[in-house]
């Protein structure tokens, strides 16, 4: 796939810029006043590199005239894995029309339509791996799978209680009953868009990479306000936090091998040819070698939370379905997360071993009220890739929230200010909060989403 290919399928704006040598991955970038996105419609990509020369300038797919809730936002590449940047974003208003059957429509999604039935916002990161292409394709494709997703079930949303049918028409007395008995809100259709727009989207990326023949996957982030409700769903290790004067709340779990462990080891139990007999899905304190048979040690299967002793054979010493601890566990010895989009054709090194089936792209949802969270002036939601979080503990990046806010409420441009901060916090600077001045080497995106009047802004239909 080459640089023209993208540039003509993704990035209409111009040429890409020329790619600079690489810097030393310990370089730190200076933290320069940022001057982008501020509402006036800059490309956050070229801007944010003008004001960086150290840093390789990337044309960066955050789409739209201004940021949602004048929200900040702000990025860094490090890390050089690639000509493109494997960090991807996107975001901007969401506009909800009545589904009309047989209706194809192309029009952009950000231009507001005039048969609106509901607006919302939209905010997303998609963090790449093996290559930016399917961070680049769900940065494109995930807010158009998500909008049809909605049309789709917009009269149930907006009505007192949905119905069994969408219609309106009760074929059965006893639908209504059915419904509330099973305590299906307007909230749980938002939440059943998500799931199935993360699934279309990821069959596309599948599409899009097989006929392309590249290989590539990334974890994907989302933020959608909708109906005085905020929907944080993510399927990877991207995080998103919201915080306040006085709490720090996580808005989404990390999805890694370690944390799906007994799903990923019931998979290989129920169809151990996956493994095709060269892995062992039991778990060990650490790499078996031969010098442990017949020896008693700890061990888990999957139906275990819990550990226990089992006599080491010679198919214990077969490598680990889940290998390492912490940010170094890795899958097949191969991928550090276990959900997200795109891996189709991602295979075990040397091997015939395919590791989508133990991937899932569906995302776990968070939902917000924030009509009875009633959000204060600084209250704001985080909401960053990885390379952020391997430096900075929730409550690091909150201490520098309530530092930075509160001197600058006059700033029109304190959440963009905000966001490159945190960045700069992760490049193991003097002033940096990280331990031992520790630094990021990944891709670090993040954005920032002020809370404040927002639950009173219901989305008008």
């Amino acid at each position: 796939m080459s640089a023209d290919w993208f540039r003509r399928r993704f990035l209409p704006g111009g040429p890409l810029p020329a790619p600079r040598p690489p810097r030393p991955r310990a370089s730190p970038v200076p933290y320069r006043r940022p001057r982008f996105l501020r509402g006036s419609g800059s490309s956050p990509g070229t801007a944010d590199a003008s004001c960086r020369p150290n840093a390789r300038p990337v044309r960066s797919p955050v789409r739209g005239r201004a940021l949602p809730w004048n929200a900040g936002y702000a990025e860094i590449i490090n890390a050089e894995k690639s000509e493109f940047n494997e960090d991807q974003a996107a975001c901007g208003k969401l506009c909800i029309r009545r589904f009309e059957f047989g209706v194809e429509e192309d029009q952009e999604w950000l231009t507001l339509c005039p048969e609106e039935f509901l607006t919302g916002h939209y905010w997303a990161l998609f963090d790449g791996h093996g290559g930016p292409a399917a961070a680049i394709l769900a940065a494109n494709t995930l807010h158009s799978c998500l909008r049809r997703q909605l049309e789709a079930v917009v009269e149930g949303m907006v009505a007192t209680q949905p119905p069994m049918h969408l219609s309106g028409h009760c074929i059965r007395p006893s639908d209504p009953q059915f419904v509330e008995e099973k305590g299906i809100r307007a909230e749980d259709l938002v939440v059943g868009a998500l799931e199935s727009a993360f699934q279309e989207c990821d069959e596309v990326i599948g599409r899009e990479l097989e006929a392309s023949g590249q290989v590539g996957g990334c974890t994907a982030l989302v933020a959608v306000t909708l109906q005085g409700k905020l929907y944080v769903a993510n399927a990877g290790d991207s995080r998103a936090i919201l915080v306040r004067r006085d709490e720090v709340r996580p808005l989404s779990s990390e999805f890694t091998p370690e944390t799906e462990r007994q799903r990923i080891q019931q998979l290989a139990f129920l169809y151990p040819e996956l493994l095709a007999g060269e892995f062992t899905r039991l778990e060990f304190p650490r790499r078996l070698k031969g010098d442990d048979l017949g020896q008693k040690v700890l061990f888990r299967d999957h139906h275990m939370s819990g550990w226990s002793y089992k006599c080491v054979e010679q198919s214990d010493l077969k490598y680990p379905l889940i290998h390492g601890q912490g940010r170094q566990a890795r899958l097949l010895g191969t991928l550090a997360v276990s959900r997200g989009l795109g891996d189709h054709q991602l295979k075990v090194l040397d091997t015939n071993i395919q590791l989508k089936p133990f991937l899932l792209s569906v995302p776990q949802v968070t939902v917000l009220d924030m009509d009875q969270l009633e959000p204060q002036e600084e209250d704001i939601v985080v909401m960053a890739t990885d390379g952020l979080w391997d430096v900075l503990s929730n409550e690091q990046v909150a201490r520098l929230v309530r530092s930075f806010l509160p001197g600058n409420r006059e700033d029109p441009h304190r959440f963009s200010e905000l966001a490159q901060m945190l960045i700069h916090s992760t490049q193991g600077k003097d002033d940096s909060p990280t331990q031992e001045g520790q630094v990021s080497y990944d891709d670090v995106s993040v954005f920032v989403i002020p809370l404040h009047n927002q639950g009173q802004g219901r989305s008008s239909h």
